[in-house]
């Protein structure tokens, strides 16, 4: 449980440390090393788990995290380097204001997180599936399989998530609401 948490941290260490350097201390080229190293946090925790696993540890649930945080981390990694990136470039190097989405355009990008983390659940699921087959003892890895049935659960919600949103767009503040026709106050 200690390495999950000290990677969790050294995650967003390396992403804040990327983007200071890139910015405030004008180091771009540290800044992208840095910020590149970010999947690497989760790739170390992961060989880490299942070394841990292979030397005779009873799998937990802290183990399976290991899998979904590689998973998050290579679906999502980018985009959230990018949204941060973005938001520290405005701050601290007058950069262009961040752009809020509304309507068909918060739509697409729904349906573009429900390919991302179908992505990041299918790597986690071959993870999990990959460790189990490593390890080779059903008895120890048994708690690996509870992750399945959430990473389902985690997929079929960000569906809904982007129905929701589809059928009934976000609108601007002030714009009013979507109407049948597709359009509302403009």
């Amino acid at each position: 449980m200690l390495l999950i948490a000290a990677c969790e941290v050294g995650f967003w260490l390396l992403v804040v440390a990327g983007l200071l350097a890139r910015y405030p201390l004008r180091a771009p080229a540290l800044g992208a090393v840095l910020l590149s190293a970010v999947p690497l946090v989760d790739l170390v925790l992961l060989v880490a788990t299942a070394a841990h696993l292979r030397a005779g540890a009873q799998a937990s649930w802290a183990h399976g995290l290991a899998a979904v945080y590689l998973g998050f981390t290579l679906a999502y990694g980018r985009r959230l380097v990018a949204w941060a990136d973005l938001r520290f470039a405005h701050r601290f190097a007058g950069g262009p204001a961040p752009v809020a989405l509304y309507r068909w355009d918060y739509a697409r990008r729904c349906w573009a997180d429900v390919l991302r983390t179908t992505a990041a659940a299918l790597v986690a699921t071959a993870l999990l599936l990959g460790v189990r087959a490593w390890i080779d003892d059903p008895s120890r890895t048994a708690a690996l399989e509870q992750f399945h049935p959430l990473l389902g659960v985690v997929v079929a919600v960000e569906v809904l998530w982007a129905v929701g949103y589809t059928v009934w767009p976000r609108s601007a503040p002030g714009s009013g609401p979507v109407t049948a026709g597709g359009r509302g106050r403009q």
